[in-house]
């Protein structure tokens, strides 16, 4: 196979939407450093909405992490969801997002009473040697259509790479 074909994982982003400021975004922060040991960003609205939240409040957090923790991590994601990931959890990239409702579903993690019951979204985002170019400061190009990552290429990556199952429906 071209080297230049090979997929390989980014990174991993881990978003926890806590919705206010206070003691649910506090909880929010101490789980994703519990989990990640990464540094946190915390997000906050951009847009002021018609039902009165301010610009530049902040909701929720989140981290990135990459290399072999980021691996690792994804492993233990997935098997919380039991390698089971749908069809339309792929974007159009071939990245990938979904959804663990609590974080005690994590292999090797045990519940904290003071963070209580809190769920999360993992996204991990895919590429191919070559995107960098994409991405320069000085005569930044295009990707072309042949060398971007298409969704199916990317559910046979998971599969073999994770031994994820695509399924039409996960049960719950």
């Amino acid at each position: 196979m071209n080297p230049m074909r090979e997929i390989r994982l980014e990174k991993i982003t881990i978003n926890i939407g806590a919705g206010e400021a206070g003691p649910k975004l506090e909880m929010a922060k101490r789980l994703i450093e519990k989990l990640s040991g990464t540094k946190i960003v915390i997000t906050t609205t951009h847009k002021r909405s018609t039902f009165g939240g301010a610009k530049n409040k902040p909701i929720g957090v989140k981290t990135t992490m990459r290399g072999e923790k980021a691996r690792t991590f994804l492993i233990n994601a997935l098997k919380a969801i039991e390698n089971k990931i749908k069809p339309t959890q792929f974007d159009k990239h071939g990245n990938f997002s979904f959804g663990i409702k609590e974080y005690i579903d994590l292999p090797g993690i045990k519940y904290d009473p003071e963070i209580g019951i809190m769920g999360m979204d993992v996204c991990a985002t895919l590429t191919r040697p070559g995107y960098r170019v994409s991405r320069k400061k000085i005569r930044p190009s295009k990707i072309g259509k042949a060398h971007r990552i298409t969704p199916e290429e990317a559910k046979e990556w998971v599969q073999k790479e994770f031994n994820v199952k695509i399924t039409t429906t996960v049960e719950e």
